[in-house]
């Protein structure tokens, strides 16, 4: 960490009253002694808030939990999932790895529908801190590549007209629908596009095809 002006130990943070309770919530799924098993969710709730994790966040929490502040660090510093620079009220995550580049349009078409749309590159914020771009690792949704995650939401089988319908709802103040955007009758998950091939009836009972006499 290097002290800046947005992100420094005076940054101002603190938990809301709401977040305090769920934090005390949080704390008390663990056995005295061992609340520093909190960390992450705590961390996580303090994101949430604020919007990012300033040093400051990561102090408070440190406090809360009475644990030594460069073991926090050392989480906040480990999982990306950790955003410790100002990000977007929309933080789009896009995998360029290999099972998304070669599938389906690929990636790396939809990453640049993604910069024509907004007008940003990886690593960048709109102007309006509405939204900002990132290039991830695998997100672990490779049998639906390509696909990006926005906030919480994977949006999978993307093609560029889903892409730019997609950013263009959040920017008209709706929520687009997560999941993947393969047609009108989308598939769920990783089931195969062409519909179910298997399993497609209640299964048989307990002990079908069993012997009677065992």
């Amino acid at each position: 960490h290097r002290d800046s002006p947005e992100n420094n130990p005076n940054t101002p943070f603190e938990f809301t009253q709401e977040n305090i309770k769920r934090a005390d919530v949080i704390i008390g799924n663990y056995p005295e002694g061992h609340q520093a098993a909190a960390v992450i969710p705590l961390l996580d709730l303090a994101q949430r808030q604020h919007g990012w994790l300033p040093i400051s966040a990561m102090h408070k929490v440190a406090e809360m939990l009475d644990m030594p502040k460069m073991r926090v660090y050392e989480v906040a510093t480990f999982y990306t999932m950790f955003n410790r620079k100002p990000v977007g009220k929309y933080f789009v995550q896009i995998c360029t790895t290999t099972p998304c580049i070669l599938g389906g349009v690929g990636s790396d078409v939809i990453l640049k529908a993604i910069e024509e749309n907004l007008g940003i590159k990886p690593g960048e914020m709109t102007q309006d801190g509405m939204f900002s771009l990132l290039e991830v690792e695998c997100l672990g949704a490779c049998v639906n590549a390509p696909m990006v995650q926005i906030n919480d939401d994977y949006f999978e089988d993307l093609t560029v007209d889903d892409i730019n319908k997609i950013l263009n709802e959040i920017k008209q103040g709706k929520k687009p629908t997560p999941g993947p955007q393969s047609g009108q009758n989308r598939r769920f998950a990783s089931e195969p596009k062409g519909g179910l091939t298997s399993l497609s009836e209640p299964p048989t009972g307990p002990g079908f095809g069993v012997r009677p006499d065992l």
